[in-house]
């Protein structure tokens, strides 16, 4: 009998609003070839049906009902607090609200831990190739070549290959991992919480590891083809306050784990070409654009904690 067969594992759902996908989700998550011991939502102060819809149609969800809205860097952190602290679980897979995994996805993740033998302990993360259908476009870890970088399209085409970081939903978190490194910050809110977390997994000596046989369908926003000067190029417009986080914490993260000037000038190189997208297809330019402004300054001074941008600020200077 493999190792994984007698692990424990839960699912961990971050909602937010989400009564227009979660039960899909949930369904799917029922349909695993290999059975979840528990599957568990936190719900981020929805205001929507999410909880109501859970409760009456999935009564064998527990469901960690938040205060507020602390973001998916507050949720996952609760989760993942209760999942593998309080019910010790040994594995976690955590999901965003529009995630969708395919039947065997749980089952194929399983089985390159296995397959890993005596190198399993090493790994904290099993991640499969996320997929947007809308745009056919997959996303299949990021490498550290002085900041983050696409993993080589090669490495697609492998049974299981390692990468420096990945997206948070859909990936298969190790429990003593957790118990080594600490939970996901809270303080980031949003965005960039898994890229920082994958990093800091890395410098305690773990792996990541990407297994295309395991699918896993997921938007990560609402991207678009647009073309300049004869090149197409794929682009996903944000709200003001969502390039304030997106620019605070990679400028933090990158601040705080690799001070060196070639990745201070690989980032910087990196945000100038993105303002640059804003001016060309952005929709709200000049507020993106100072939101921009104020998150580099912000990451800078590692200035973080929940932005209300109304002068009643919950911040926490570090």
């Amino acid at each position: 009998m493999t190792v994984t067969k007698r692990s424990s594992i839960a699912s961990v759902t971050v909602v937010y609003n989400g009564a227009a996908h979660l039960p899909r989700q949930l369904h799917a998550l029922k349909k695993q070839t290999r059975k979840l011991d528990e599957m568990i939502v936190v719900d981020n102060a929805s205001s929507d049906d999410s909880v109501r819809l859970v409760e009456a149609d999935f009564p064998e969800v527990t469901i960690l009902n938040q205060p507020k809205n602390t973001g998916v860097g507050g949720g996952f952190s609760v989760g993942l607090d209760y999942a593998a602290t309080q019910r010790n679980h040994d594995w976690i897979w955590l999901l965003d609200q529009d995630s969708l995994p395919a039947d065997d996805s749980l089952e194929q993740l399983l089985k390159a831990v296995d397959s890993l033998g005596d190198q399993a302990d090493s790994v904290a993360i099993l991640a499969p190739t996320c997929t947007n259908e809308k745009t056919k476009l997959n996303y299949s870890g990021l490498v550290w070549r002085y900041g983050l970088r696409n993993a080589p399209v090669s490495a697609r085409h492998k049974p299981m290959s390692f990468v420096d970081s990945v997206i948070s939903s859909g990936t298969l978190l190790r429990r003593e991992a957790i118990e080594k490194v600490g939970l996901p910050r809270s303080d980031f809110f949003m965005d960039f919480v898994d890229h920082e977390y994958c990093l800091r997994l890395r410098r305690h000596g773990y792996k990541i590891a990407v297994v295309p046989a395991s699918r896993f369908e997921h938007a990560i926003g609402d991207p678009r083809t647009v073309r300049v000067l004869g090149f197409e190029k794929t682009w996903s417009n944000h709200v003001p306050w969502r390039e304030y986080y997106m620019t605070r914490n990679a400028i933090f993260t990158v601040w705080k784990y690799d001070p060196d000037w070639r990745t201070k000038c690989v980032v910087a190189h990196r945000l100038l070409c993105h303002a640059a997208s804003i001016l060309l297809f952005g929709e709200d330019k000049l507020a993106c654009l100072a939101m921009m402004y104020r998150g580099f300054a912000d990451g800078c001074t590692g200035k973080l904690g929940i932005r209300s941008f109304d002068g009643k600020e919950s911040s926490s200077p570090v």
